[in-house]
C-alpha cells in the first residue's frame, strides 16, 4: 500500500503545472476587426459575386443584430471569452488595435507580434531569416521555459520569421511532416498530407492543428504559438463564404483546445491564451480582398486573451488604442519575466479594466 501511494503521488506531482505560467498565441491570419465585432458583414454575404449560395449563408451566418451575427460566427469567442477574459478592437466604442509597421502584410505583422518592434526595413512575405530577436526565443532561454517552446504553422514561411535556425525553436510549418518515431498519430498526419493533391505555401488549418494537439498531449510545451491561415487565404480570393466557414472553424478550435487545456492538469488554471491577428484587410467592399499600406483598414486589427492573468473584463467599451508591438511584452509579463532587446521595448498592455493606454507604445 506504501508503495502504491508513493507511485500515485509521484504521478500526480508529475502532472501538476510548473511554476512558469503557461502561453498560448493563437492567431487566425488577416481576419477582420469588422466580423469580430458585428458577425457577417451584410453587404458581402449578400453579394453573389463573393457568396456561392448566398440563401444558405444567410441561414448560417446572418441575423438581425450584430451581437447576435457575432455570436452566430463565434460562439465560443462571445459565449465564454468575451465573459472570463478579455477582448480589445470595437471602433463603436472608440477601442483600437492597430499594427504600428508601414506596411500591413503577414512577414511584417508577425514580427511586430513576436518582436515587439515595428521594423522599419521591408522584408516580403518570402523566406528571409528574420535578424530581429523574438519573444519566443529569449524565453526559451530561461530556464522554467527552456527546451518547452513550439510552434506549429499553417504558413511555410514562419520558420523564417521566427528564424528556427538561430532561436533554436521548433516549428513546423506548411507541409512539413511530423516525427513519427514516437508516436502513431503523427504518422496518420503525415498519411493524410501525403494525400494532398495541390500543396500551397499554407496547409490546411485543421492538419496544423491536429499536429499542434498532438504535440500537446505528449510534450507538454509551456508555449506554443499555433497560426492559422485559410482565413486569408479565402480572402485573397474574395471567398467571403469560405472567409466564414474558416474563421467558424478557427472559434471551433480554440474551443476545444481550451477544452482540453481546463481539463489537463498541467494546464489548467495555469495558462493563458492571447489570440489575434497580423492585419486587418480593406474596410469595404470593394478592398476587403486586399491588405497592404495602400488598403485603408489594413492596419486595424483585434486581440482577445482569456485564462492566468488575465481579468475577466470582458469586452472594452472604453476609449483606448493599443499597438500590436505591445504583445511581445505582454507574452512576457504573463511569463513573469522581462523582454529585453537591442531594439527599443515597448510596454506591456495594461490588462486591469480597460484604462486608456493610448500612446503607450512610443514611436
Amino acid at each position: 500500500m506504501h508503495i502504491l501511494s508513493l507511485v500515485i503521488g509521484i504521478s500526480a506531482m508529475a502532472q501538476q503545472p510548473d511554476k512558469g505560467r503557461n502561453i498560448f498565441i493563437i492567431t487566425t491570419d488577416g481576419f477582420r476587426w469588422q466580423e469580430i465585432f458585428n458577425g457577417a458583414d451584410s453587404a458581402l454575404l449578400h453579394n453573389s459575386a463573393y457568396v456561392q449560395d448566398t440563401t444558405l449563408a444567410r441561414h448560417m451566418y446572418w441575423a438581425a443584430t450584430p451581437e447576435a451575427r457575432r455570436e452566430k460566427l463565434m460562439p465560443f469567442l462571445w459565449n465564454v471569452l468575451a465573459k472570463q477574459g478579455q477582448l480589445y478592437g470595437n471602433r463603436a466604442w472608440e477601442n483600437e488595435v492597430n499594427v504600428r509597421n508601414f506596411y500591413k502584410i503577414s512577414y511584417p505583422g508577425y514580427n511586430e507580434i513576436f518582436t515587439g518592434y515595428a521594423d522599419p526595413r521591408f522584408i516580403p512575405n518570402s523566406p528571409v531569416d528574420n535578424p530581429n530577436v523574438n519573444v519566443l526565443e529569449y524565453l526559451n532561454k530561461q530556464e522554467a521555459y527552456k527546451g518547452k517552446v513550439v510552434a506549429f504553422s499553417s504558413w511555410n514561411i514562419m520558420p523564417y520569421i521566427l528564424n528556427e535556425e538561430r532561436s533554436g525553436i521548433p516549428v513546423n510549418a506548411g507541409y512539413e511532416m511530423l516525427d513519427e518515431s514516437a508516436d502513431s498519430t503523427n504518422a496518420l498526419i503525415n498519411q493524410v498530407q501525403n494525400q494532398v493533391a495541390h500543396k500551397h505555401n499554407t496547409r490546411y488549418d485543421l492538419l496544423t492543428y491536429a499536429s499542434a494537439r498532438e504535440y500537446i498531449t505528449q510534450h507538454h510545451p509551456k508555449v506554443l504559438f499555433l497560426s492559422l491561415g485559410e482565413t486569408d487565404e479565402h480572402a485573397h480570393h474574395g471567398e467571403y463564404d469560405l472567409y466564414l466557414q474558416k474563421a467558424n472553424e478557427v472559434d471551433h478550435m480554440i474551443a476545444t483546445l481550451w477544452y482540453q487545456v481546463q481539463t489537463d492538469p498541467f494546464y489548467k488554471n495555469n495558462t493563458t491564451f492571447i489570440i489575434t491577428t497580423d492585419h486587418g484587410r480593406g474596410s469595404k467592399s470593394s478592398t476587403w480582398k486586399t491588405h497592404g499600406f495602400w488598403a485603408k483598414g489594413s492596419g486595424s486589427i483585434w486581440l482577445a486573451m482569456l485564462g492566468a492573468g488575465v481579468p475577466a473584463t470582458g469586452e472594452m467599451k472604453t476609449n483606448q488604442r493599443i499597438w500590436q508591438n505591445q504583445i511581445a511584452a505582454t507574452i512576457a509579463q504573463l511569463a513573469g519575466i522581462p523582454f529585453t532587446t537591442r531594439h527599443a521595448a515597448t510596454k506591456p498592455v495594461n490588462l486591469d479594466a480597460g484604462e486608456d493606454t493610448a500612446g503607450l507604445a512610443g514611436n
